[in-house]
């Protein structure tokens, strides 16, 4: 996998009457496999975690915007696949809505004949409080763009209430 050119925090619409959005990671990057014969990605998840407390990210979609599919066998060869990669918590979690904090994101793809996952990413971001109270927003989200002119990440941009893609 390569580095995401972008990570976006966001609350995704949930159809709970009682909790109306759930936080969703979404992440655009390439996903490639070193064998020429290619590799085949049972299950894609995300970690997001915050002193301590971490959360499962473990409903994969991705696409582009109007073409999207739940992740599951998907092939990846030897030139790779580009893709938009959104990840929500399990329907039954009590996933809370992203604050101000260090997280550690990890990305995990679970592969067709390895018995254990393999780590993909691991990434620290931080949300500071004047971004993190508009969070709280209904529909609202917070962008981190890779900047390769510099070797860091920039952001979080401002908020925005539409999902990337």
């Amino acid at each position: 996998m390569t580095r995401p050119t972008l990570i976006y925090f966001n609350a995704d619409h949930s159809d709970d009457s009682a909790n109306p959005y759930v936080p969703k990671v979404f992440l655009r990057t390439l996903l490639f496999s070193t064998s020429k014969r290619g590799r085949i990605i049972e299950s894609l998840y995300v970690t997001v975690t915050k002193e301590g407390a971490r959360q499962s990210f473990n409903v994969w979609v991705y696409g582009e915007r109007d073409k999207l599919v739940r992740g599951s066998g998907l092939f990846v060869g030897d030139t790779g696949v580009e893709a938009n990669h959104h990840f929500l918590p399990p329907p039954a979690a009590t996933a809370s809505l992203f604050d101000e904090g260090v997280y550690r994101v990890e990305v995990y793809a679970h592969l067709l004949g390895d018995k254990r996952q393999k780590l993909l990413l691991s990434q620290s971001l931080e949300i500071k409080p004047e971004f993190a109270h508009q969070l709280q927003e209904p529909g609202a989200g917070l962008r981190f763009d890779w900047a390769p002119d510099l070797s860091r990440w920039s952001g979080p941009l401002n908020p925005r209430t539409q999902s990337p893609t």
